[in-house]
């Protein structure tokens, strides 16, 4: 099996890194009660931590690391796509170097935290229907739940990528994933499946 290659913001991997891991996390917070017992609250789940390991081999190998440290060094979060896990929007938090570079072979990890994004995304659209309607006083949760009536739809045909789509329809890839949380898999779509574009 080919994967697609892992991608984030305009960096993509010349092969994919050898070791991945995901950590789910939820905060939990005990109180203490009389005679020794306690009480757990759950205040919610937190950021996925993505972390990886990988190794760039060959002529170039540390030029590539090179390349792979600038987009550290961009600020703000950015979208990644990774070929196993679902498309989020994140911040790249680690780069380490695990042992001195050579010319022809460079070990390296990283980390990505995850950015919620969600009620971000929700602010921005309900502002720009209020901006389009001309009225400020529409309720967000009126706004979520009304229907779009400029919503634009398209029927996937052989070739069709997401990030073709993102391109064509000038929508970024993350709120194209928001509007459509039926596709899990940004490499995976079908002929004759319905995206929503708008």
């Amino acid at each position: 099996m080919i994967l697609s290659p892992m991608r984030y913001k305009g960096y993509t991997w010349p092969h994919n890194p050898r070791v991945y891991s995901i950590d789910y996390q939820r905060v939990m917070a005990v109180h203490k009660e009389p005679f020794g017992r306690y009480q757990l609250q759950d205040l919610g789940l937190t950021r996925r931590v993505m972390k990886g390991e990988g190794e760039f081999v060959g002529e170039g190998a540390y030029d590539e690391f090179k390349r792979l440290a600038c987009v550290f060094y961009e600020t703000g979060p950015g979208v990644l796509v990774h070929p196993l896990w679902q498309v989020t929007n994140t911040y790249f938090v680690a780069l380490r170097l695990e042992q001195a570079p050579r010319p022809d072979y460079v070990r390296y990890s990283f980390e990505f935290w995850e950015e919620n994004s969600l009620y971000s995304g929700l602010a921005t659209r309900v502002t720009e229907r209020a901006q389009s309607t001309g009225t400020g006083t529409e309720s967000t949760e009126a706004a979520a739940r009304a229907p779009g009536q400029d919503a634009a739809w398209h029927r996937v045909v052989k070739g069709d990528t997401l990030w073709a789509l993102s391109g064509r329809y000038g929508v970024k890839l993350a709120d194209l994933m928001a509007l459509n949380p039926q596709i899990k898999n940004p490499n995976l779509i079908y002929v004759g499946q319905e995206v929503r574009v708008r």
